[in-house]
């Protein structure tokens, strides 16, 4: 058995789990996250912990009781504190904006980028070259962070792009004659 799985996620107050057959839902003050658990993985709820656990037999069960594990420990996090990633622009005129649902960036192009943001994703600037994107899917958030950073990735010489906020960039030294 996964050594991840062997740990009971907590559920705080607040927090509503709804098991049907083959799904899962977890509803909270930030709003709501449904999860299709895998059919060699059985959740269990005691008092007010949840336990996943392998099914006798089953095909990889202890690796997917994990990974069910935590998922669903991201879903109760999400829905009570959220989750965020914070991108900052290095570059001369590198600026970002945001519009709504609408995250407008300058990246040296000779045209704007207009990144439009799923539903369920907060996007807010504090400063002209800080990011914070926030939501309570902990996926969709680091899906959403990346595709921003893959509009122009820090490039390894001067280290101008796209970075996350706590990324080191190790710089190349330049060609000498």
């Amino acid at each position: 058995m996964s050594r991840i799985a062997k740990y009971p996620v907590d559920l705080p107050k607040g927090v509503d789990i709804t098991l049907t057959a083959g799904e899962i839902s977890v509803k909270g003050p930030l709003g709501t996250l449904k999860q299709v658990v895998h059919p060699s993985v059985s959740i269990e709820r005691e008092g007010d912990k949840l336990q996943c656990k392998a099914v006798a037999g089953a095909e990889n069960g202890g690796a997917q009781s994990g990974t069910m594990r935590a998922l669903l420990a991201n879903m109760v996090t999400g829905v009570t504190k959220g989750f965020e990633k914070k991108l900052t622009l290095v570059g001369v005129g590198y600026r970002a904006q945001a519009q709504g649902t609408k995250l407008n960036l300058a990246l040296g192009f000779s045209h704007p980028v207009v990144h439009e943001m799923p539903e369920g994703i907060k996007v807010e600037t504090p400063t002209q070259t800080e990011i914070l994107i926030k939501g309570i899917d902990r996926q969709v958030v680091g899906q959403v962070a990346a595709v921003v950073r893959g509009y122009r990735p820090p490039e390894p010489y001067k280290g101008k792009g796209v970075r996350y906020a706590n990324e080191v960039i190790v710089l190349k030294e330049t060609k000498k004659k």
